[in-house]
């Protein structure tokens, strides 16, 4: 079973590693370049954050979601740990204080857009390039 708590500095390491692994698993379609851009950005960034952990029985993170006004920025899962019901635990939690839950989803990315619409999210609209300009684009949902 799974736990939820919010992050520490300790926690960092553990949440860039399952950042990395759950790109590398589910974002094939990223270039090269923009790859390596994008985890530069997220190094930078992410120790700014407080996030909200998943964690194991051992208090080990495999899952993790940041919010911000009422939009998911970010919810990865390890990808070992796909199918276990962390991304719903997360997602609920997150609904209990945002039910007007908005998230954005690379249009690629048809898993992570498939689990958001089993979730009860509806599209929106789509932008043609991410937030940085580049060329993935976003699918907008909205928790009806």
């Amino acid at each position: 079973m799974f736990k939820l708590r919010t992050s520490t500095n300790q926690d960092l390491a553990r949440v860039l590693d399952i950042w990395r692994s759950a790109v590398d698993a589910t974002h094939d379609f990223l270039a090269r370049e923009d790859r390596v851009a994008i985890e530069a950005e997220v190094v930078s960034f992410f120790p700014h954050v407080n996030f909200v952990l998943a964690s194991d029985e051992a208090d080990v993170p495999q899952g993790f979601m940041f919010l911000h006004d009422g939009h998911l920025e970010a919810l990865f899962v390890a990808p070992e740990k796909h199918g276990l019901g962390i991304g719903k635990l997360l997602i609920g939690s997150a609904l209990r204080d945002n039910p007007g839950l908005t998230t954005d989803v690379n249009e690629q990315n048809q898993s992570a857009l498939g689990f958001y619409e089993h979730q009860g999210f509806e599209r929106t609209g789509r932008s043609p390039v991410d937030g940085q300009g580049r060329p993935y684009p976003l699918i907008h949902l909205r928790h009806r």
